[in-house]
């Protein structure tokens, strides 16, 4: 829980209590402190406890960690052993070069396509203009129409 306290700010914090509390008060507020810590955690286990009896016995291994969304898809996935295959679907699936490359399409700035494999058709450039000839004719301007 406190994983990222180092012990520079421990001894700060001890001397900080200790000129606040003074040292005769502090060994008793250490006391109620930690009495109130547990009777908080017999609290939530008594709760833990009144809810798994209301569930019934079918639901007498549930585990509150499973209310947690991505806990409970991780035990999901770990029990059917489909997460080998989400990894491997992840891993092939490289979001970032295909987003890279809509944009330098969209931009108009991606390479020539190379030359489609033998046996396969050329997919026409959707987002390319089409190029209409010199010699077809507009259609006629209409002026009540605007």
């Amino acid at each position: 829980m406190f994983s990222d306290i180092g012990a520079l700010e421990v001894v700060a914090l001890v001397i900080l209590a200790v000129l606040i509390w003074g040292p005769d008060k502090l060994p008793q507020l250490i006391q109620d402190v930690s009495g109130f810590i547990r009777k908080i955690r017999a609290f939530s286990e008594n709760a833990k406890q009144d809810i798994r009896s209301e569930l019934g016995p079918e639901f007498k291994d549930f585990e509150f960690e499973d209310l947690n969304p991505k806990a409970f898809l991780r035990k999901q996935l770990a029990e059917n052993g489909d997460l080998r295959e989400i990894r491997e679907l992840r891993s092939s699936f490289d979001l970032r070069k295909e987003i890279d490359e809509v944009a330098d399409a969209v931009k108009g700035s991606a390479a020539a396509p190379a030359a489609p494999a033998a046996g396969t058709a050329a997919t026409p450039d959707l987002l390319r203009k089409r190029e209409t000839p010199e010699t077809a004719e507009r259609p006629p301007f209409d002026v009540d129409a605007t």
